[in-house]
C-alpha cells in the first residue's frame, strides 16, 4: 500500500479553510492547516467587534471538516526545493502540496505618525485593540474614520449608530467602487447618521497626531480616536521564500492558481495574483479561489491538467450600521451597475450575504466537492485579462 499524500495549508481564512474541506475528497489525502490563531476570524465582521455587535469569531470545528489537522503556528520559510516548511517555533513540517493561503492585513500608511497613533482594523487582534481603546474614550469624544472604501464606511456607520461622534475622511471619492446612485445612498444614511463626510480633492490624510488629523488641504481635524481603513498588503513569506510575486507581494500564478515558479504550490485568496487577473481582495472572491485551488490540486494528483479559473464577483454589500445598507449590484466584469437595494432590504441582504460564507464552509465540510458558485463567466476573464470591457 502507498504512502499518503502529504497536503499543507498554510493560512485558515476563508480560502484556505474552503480548500482544505474540499481537498478531503480523497481519503489518500492527509490535509494540515496552519493557522496562526486558534479560531476562524470572520473579517467581514471586523467593524462590527468595533463597534460591539459581534465578536467576529467562529469555532474551527463550526467550519473545518472532521478530516483536516489544524495546526496552531507560523510558517516562517517556504522550501519549495524539499517541500518543507520551517515554523516560528523551529519545527518543520514536509508537505507533497502545498496551498498558499496567507490572507492580507494593515500595511505601513506611509503618513507621519499614523503608524504610531493610527489604530488599524485589518485583523481581528487590531480590532481588539480598537474596541478596548473606546471603551476606555468618553463616548461623545472625535473619532476619524480614514478611508472611504468598504471597511471605512462600515467602521464609521457603526460607530455612529452606537452614538460616537464621526468624522470619515475620504481622499477622494466616498466608496469609489459604488455606481453614483449607490454613492447617494450611502452619503444619505450616513447624513442621517449624523457622520461628517469630508470627500473630494484635499481630503486626504497627510499627518496624524496623539489629538489631530491634518489633511491635505490643511483642515485639521480633532481626533481623540483615529481609525485607519485605507491600504491593505499580503505578508512577505512568499517574497522571502524566494518565490515570484508581484508589487504588492502576492504569489504570482498562472489561470490554474499554480505558482509560476513551482507546479507542487497553489496559492488562493488575497494572497494570490491569478496571471494578473484583476481580483478584488474579498470575502467573495476567497470562497472560489479556494475551492478551485483545492481543485487544482486533485487534478494533478489524478494526472490531469487543471482547469483555468473562470469565475467573476456579483456584488458588493456595504453595511450602514445594523439597520441599513447597500447591496451593489455588478457587471461580470466587477464593475458597479445602478442597480442597488439599500435601506432596511439591504440590511437583510447584507447580513444574509455576511452569514452566507459560513454556510458554504460548514457545506463544503459536511460534504467536500459539494460547493459551487453562481457567477461562472470565461468571457468576462477573457476581456479582462485583455483589458477590454466585457459584454453586459
Amino acid at each position: 500500500m502507498s504512502e499518503n499524500i502529504e497536503v499543507v495549508v498554510v493560512g485558515g481564512g476563508y480560502a484556505g479553510v474552503m480548500a482544505a474541506n474540499r481537498l478531503t475528497q480523497r481519503a489518500d489525502l492527509n490535509v494540515t492547516l496552519i493557522n496562526s490563531r486558534p479560531d476562524f476570524v470572520e473579517r467581514i465582521r471586523l467593524h462590527q467587534l468595533v463597534g460591539g455587535s459581534d465578536d467576529a469569531v467562529v469555532g474551527y470545528r463550526e467550519v473545518l471538516a472532521e478530516g483536516v489537522r489544524l495546526l496552531v503556528g507560523t510558517v516562517t520559510r517556504i522550501d519549495a526545493a524539499g517541500r518543507g516548511l520551517e515554523l516560528e517555533d523551529g519545527g518543520t513540517l514536509g508537505y507533497d502540496y502545498l496551498v498558499y493561503a496567507v490572507g492580507s492585513g494593515s500595511t505601513d500608511p506611509g503618513v507621519p505618525g499614523a503608524a504610531e497613533f493610527a489604530y488599524p482594523i485589518a485583523s481581528l487582534e487590531e480590532a481588539q485593540r480598537l474596541r478596548t481603546m473606546l471603551d476606555g474614550t468618553p463616548a461623545k469624544a472625535p473619532v476619524t474614520v480614514v478611508g472611504a472604501g468598504p471597511l471605512g464606511i462600515e467602521t464609521a456607520a457603526e460607530l455612529a449608530e452606537a452614538g460616537r461622534t464621526v468624522t470619515l475622511a475620504c481622499g477622494g471619492l466616498l466608496g469609489p467602487y459604488l455606481h453614483p446612485r449607490g454613492r447617494r445612498s450611502v452619503a444619505k444614511v450616513l447624513a442621517r447618521l449624523g457622520v461628517t463626510v469630508l470627500d473630494g480633492p484635499g481630503s486626504a490624510a497627510v499627518e496624524v497626531t496623539r489629538g489631530a488629523v491634518r489633511l491635505e488641504d490643511g483642515r485639521e481635524l480633532p481626533s481623540e480616536v483615529t481609525i485607519w481603513t485605507t491600504g491593505f498588503g499580503v505578508p512577505d513569506l512568499a517574497a522571502r521564500s524566494g518565490l515570484r510575486t508581484d508589487a504588492v507581494g502576492r504569489l504570482l500564478t498562472d489561470g490554474t492558481l499554480t505558482s509560476v515558479d513551482d507546479e507542487r504550490i497553489v496559492a488562493t485568496g488575497d494572497a494570490a495574483a491569478p496571471a494578473g487577473l484583476p481580483l478584488r481582495m474579498s470575502c467573495q472572491a476567497a470562497l472560489p479561489l479556494g475551492s478551485h485551488a483545492a481543485d487544482t490540486v486533485l487534478g494533478r494528483i489524478a494526472g490531469e491538467r487543471p482547469a483555468e479559473f473562470d469565475r467573476g464577483i456579483a456584488a458588493m454589500c456595504v453595511s450602514l450600521g445594523r439597520r441599513a445598507a447597500v447591496f451593489q449590484v455588478a457587471h461580470r466584469n466587477d464593475t458597479a451597475t445602478a442597480l442597488h437595494v439599500g435601506g432596511r432590504l439591504g440590511a437583510k441582504l447584507k447580513e444574509a450575504a455576511c452569514k452566507s460564507p459560513i454556510k458554504q464552509l460548514a457545506g463544503e465540510a459536511r460534504k467536500p466537492g459539494s460547493h459551487s458558485w453562481m457567477v461562472k463567466d470565461a468571457e468576462r476573464v477573457r476581456f479582462a485579462r485583455s483589458g477590454a470591457p466585457a459584454a453586459r
